[in-house]
């Protein structure tokens, strides 16, 4: 036999702000990692271009210095890509 509560019961077990955040989670799964992993790669990208652009300014190993730096802002400029993209 099903008691008449048992339904109104099982509905009040969210607030709404609950609810609202569950639903937005079920809608994209895992955002804020991937929002992380983002910043992370990053912050990467942009340590690793201060070091090349350090090797390019003293002159030193100008060669593989130069596709390496090149390699570090494409890895920024896609990162930035994706965080916007992700915001949106």
């Amino acid at each position: 036999m099903v008691e008449p509560n048992s339904r109104n019961s099982s509905d009040k077990r969210f607030t709404p702000e609950q609810y609202a955040r569950l639903k937005a989670e079920a809608a994209a799964p895992y955002r804020g990692l991937r929002k992380f992993v983002y910043v992370a790669c990053g912050a990467s990208g942009f340590i690793g271009a201060l070091i090349f652009l350090a090797q390019l300014a003293a002159g030193r190993d100008v060669a593989t210095a130069l596709p390496n730096f090149a390699l570090q802002v494409g890895v920024i400029a896609l990162m930035v890509f994706l965080f916007r993209l992700e915001k949106s």
